[in-house]
């Protein structure tokens, strides 16, 4: 099942299945990547009407950590990275090459996780946007740079 929300980088389309988040998608919406139905539209179920609204808080400033079940699609490495992503506290940014580190490798492992991390399904809950450069540049984003910026300035300035 799935639902769609606005949000201030654009409508976001949020999938699950089994009771489980599996996808948040920015506008505009591509077929899924593995040919499967996404199901039907349904606002109320219970996961996607709680998504929404942690998202909405979450732009509204007021949620810097999501409490979701989520069952992200990938390999062994790249659930490793996602894991890694979802420990970068909010407001807070990591280069690849210390996602590599915490990961246990070296800092050649940064490609690598660069490409698990373009892949990450559940971008904003799982934030992929706060990898960036290991010189501090905002490098790329499935979402789009400025939604990425977007994304970093929301939080700085929920700190400050």
């Amino acid at each position: 099942m799935w639902t769609v929300m606005p949000s201030p980088i654009g409508d976001l389309r949020i999938v699950e299945r089994d009771g489980s988040i599996v996808a948040i998608e920015f506008s505009p919406f591509k077929q899924s990547a593995d040919g499967r139905p996404l199901g039907a539209r349904s606002d109320d179920e219970p996961v996607l009407a709680e998504t929404v609204r942690q998202l909405t808080a979450y732009f509204g400033r007021e949620l810097t950590d999501f409490d979701l079940p989520l069952a992200p699609v990938g390999t062994e490495f790249q659930k490793r990275v996602w894991e890694q992503l979802e420990k970068i506290a909010y407001g807070e940014t990591a280069s690849y090459g210390e996602v590599a580190g915490r990961l246990g490798m070296t800092n050649a492992a940064s490609r690598a996780v660069g490409l698990a991390n373009g892949r990450n399904p559940i971008p904003i809950v799982v934030p992929c946007h706060r990898v960036i450069g290991a010189n501090g540049t905002l490098t790329g984003y499935a979402g789009g740079l400025e939604r990425k910026q977007q994304l970093l300035e929301l939080e700085q300035d929920a700190l400050f």
